[in-house]
């Protein structure tokens, strides 16, 4: 069975989940907005740029799991999905899964954003498997802190391989779609590389190595 690998944030979706994720809390008064958007900004520039810090963004995003009910942020978090991700679901991202699902292989998510923030999106797109940060649980509730290895940059080649061994698939014939430049190491290893409306370096980077480059947004 082949593998499709689908990077999520501006690839399947049309914006950033994890950056729409504190837009929606500033919005909605469970931040001090001015601070924690600022904050939020700056780690985006950052992980445009390719520069980001991700332990000190993941410490700076998580905080708010760990002092928050799971009742209360499973309520933030439907509303979050009907406001804020239902709205940037690409048609075409649907479109491309569903080929590839219909070709029989087998479909994964593979992201940087924390697993609290995806799981019920990539439940939405119907792919059942995602690899993405894990946030730390102890009794029932988040701590506010990440556990394993970030799924970031050569950290998702870190987190795919380990993956793959206890699964048994296998990188042949594999595809991997993404949009950033963060992802080159993944993009590398793969059989059939693919940007989607990337950003300018892995444009740049795509067309220098002769990988196929298409919009989902088009």
């Amino acid at each position: 069975m082949r593998l499709a690998l689908f990077d999520l944030d501006n690839t399947l979706l049309g914006g950033d989940s994890d950056h729409a994720w504190g837009d929606y809390l500033c919005e909605r008064g469970f931040l001090d907005a001015v601070a924690y958007k600022a904050r939020n900004d700056e780690f985006y520039q950052d992980y445009l740029a390719g520069k980001l810090d991700n332990d000190a963004y993941l410490n700076f995003c998580l905080e708010v799991l760990g002092r928050t009910e799971m009742a209360t942020l499973d309520q933030w978090h439907l509303d979050y999905m009907r406001d804020c991700i239902e709205p940037i679901v690409l048609p075409k991202g649907l479109e491309l899964l569903a080929q590839h699902r219909e070709a029989g292989d087998k479909l994964v998510i593979i992201t940087a954003t924390n697993r609290f923030v995806t799981g019920p999106i990539a439940t939405r797109l119907g792919v059942e498997t995602l690899i993405a940060t894990e946030c730390e649980m102890i009794d029932g509730r988040y701590s506010g802190r990440s556990t394993d290895v970030p799924c970031f940059r050569e950290g998702k080649v870190t987190r795919l391989t380990r993956w793959l061994e206890e699964t048994g698939h296998s990188l042949e014939n594999s595809y991997f779609y993404s949009d950033s430049m963060n992802d080159l190491a993944l993009l590398e290893i793969v059989t059939n590389p693919i940007a989607v409306d990337p950003d300018p370096n892995l444009r740049a980077e795509a067309e220098k190595r002769g990988w196929p480059v298409i919009s989902l947004r088009d």
